[in-house]
């Protein structure tokens, strides 16, 4: 999920930056938002968590940790000096750091620094918050926690019902091993095979939907990875369907070789679906070298 973020926000960096930097610009002094805790500076900013503000000859910090809900006396005094060091000005006083995990809150952000007169003020943004309010991705937790249940219960039907085509498979081929007369023969061994291959196409696709929708929700479209999901998908229901062929043709050769046409027709239908996904490879790649 924060690779998504990283790769949206990189993707975007100088609108972001100039969003900032613009905003804040217009916004005028600060020293005159300072008196009511910035709120009106987290008003603005839905994405903004933490504002202090640091001396500008000594670069110790000389205000609390001011946050959206609270406030913290603890880092007062400390030494900033090394976050200018990263940092470059441009004309209007303004600088923006590259992301970074905040130490004061565990998420991913950026920090924009103002300076004026002899105070330097220093403002993270969440990454995540800042990505969601440009538009840039979507968040909605109330319809995330229910997409998320949803999903989470469907696949775990569908490996429920994998287990029960793996148990079916070897049901089928003890029983034909076991209990049928004639002993063992070429539909009893290639059932199971269906069966084993038909359960596995069912467990992966649901173990790719609880890794994409459920343990790395993600939050924006990445073709590439659901063209990669479906590409894998089709090529197990086809070696399925390939396995069902062959056994129509043992069967017919075994029994009746007047209805071997009807074994044509299924290796011909299994054969167009191979080109459509060839096709379906080709042209993906080719778009997706041009991007």
């Amino acid at each position: 999920m924060m690779q998504e973020f990283m790769e949206t926000y990189n993707s975007h960096v100088d609108e972001i930056e100039k969003f900032l930097s613009e905003t804040i610009y217009n916004l005028g002094e600060l020293s005159r938002r300072e008196d009511n805790g910035f709120d009106s500076l987290f008003r603005v900013f839905p994405s903004l968590e933490l504002v202090y503000v640091c001396d500008k000859n000594t670069l110790a910090q000389i205000s609390d940790n001011i946050y959206r809900d609270k406030t913290s006396s603890l880092p007062r005094g400390r030494d900033r000096s090394y976050l200018l060091k990263k940092i470059k000005f441009n004309n209007s006083n303004i600088s923006i750091s590259k992301p970074y995990i905040s130490s004061a809150t565990g998420k991913t952000c950026v920090t924009v620094v103002k300076e004026e007169d002899d105070r330097v003020y220093f403002m993270d943004f969440t990454v995540s918050a800042l990505l969601e309010r440009l538009g840039l991705i979507e968040l909605h937790k109330e319809f995330n926690f229910v997409s998320k249940a949803f999903y989470f219960v469907t696949a775990n039907l569908m490996i429920v019902l994998a287990v029960f085509t793996l148990g079916y498979s070897i049901y089928e081929l003890g029983h034909s091993l076991l209990f049928k007369d004639g002993g063992i023969s070429i539909e009893a061994i290639f059932k199971p095979i269906i069966a084993l291959t038909l359960g596995l196409a069912i467990f992966d696709l649901s173990k790719t939907i609880l890794e994409q929708e459920v343990v790395f929700k993600s939050y924006s479209k990445n073709s590439k990875l659901e063209y990669k999901v479906f590409t894998k998908f089709s090529i197990t229901i086809i070696i399925a369907l390939l396995i069902e062929a062959l056994m129509v043709v043992f069967k017919i050769a075994l029994h009746d070789y007047s209805q071997m046409i009807y074994a044509v027709y299924l290796i011909g239908g299994v054969s167009i679906l191979i080109f459509a996904l060839g096709g379906f490879i080709f042209f993906t790649k080719r778009v997706n070298s041009k991007d």
